[in-house]
């Protein structure tokens, strides 16, 4: 790490004092960042299904207080996962929609879900896996390399910055 100066308020040092900087985030602490928590990541499953308004959410979303709603909402439009429109002027009431980047995350909310009943302890919720529409064959999740044309190997992806 890098050096950085700070000024040293104590009244007896009246010098520079030597810190190193904070690491850069990993890849994972910036997505997570975003939309790391629990109310985020089913406020986007919600609006995954298309826009929705805040009473829609806010029933969508079981156990979900409004100020916490309130709250990831603005989180995630802040960050570009939600786009907000108003639907009333009178009073301002709005409509929630995921942004291109929102949408992206669909994937990966899936397979986290995916794993995540798989794990499931739950008797009354049983695993019904991610399946092909067209012909019910389980689904297998691959990396896929465009420019060779193949499927990649856990041992072939670079994951230097992943954690």
């Amino acid at each position: 790490m890098e050096p950085r100066l700070v000024w040293s308020p104590s009244p007896t040092m009246d010098a520079m004092v030597s810190e190193p900087l904070p690491a850069p985030p990993t890849p994972l602490a910036a997505a997570l960042e975003r939309v790391g928590d629990r109310w985020s990541f089913l406020i986007v499953e919600a609006l995954l299904a298309g826009p929705r308004r805040f009473n829609e959410l806010h029933e969508e979303v079981p156990g979900i207080a409004a100020n916490i709603l309130t709250d990831r909402l603005r989180r995630l439009e802040r960050d570009g996962v939600v786009l907000s429109t108003p639907y009333s002027r009178r009073p301002l009431r709005m409509e929630y929609a995921l942004s291109a980047d929102g949408r992206e995350l669909a994937s990966a909310l899936r397979l986290l879900a995916d794993w995540g009943a798989r794990r499931s302890t739950a008797a009354a919720d049983p695993y019904e896996p991610l399946h092909h529409a067209a012909c019910g064959t389980r689904l297998e999740t691959r990396y896929y390399c465009p420019t060779c044309g193949g499927a990649v190997t856990d041992a072939e992806v670079g994951e230097e910055r992943f954690v």
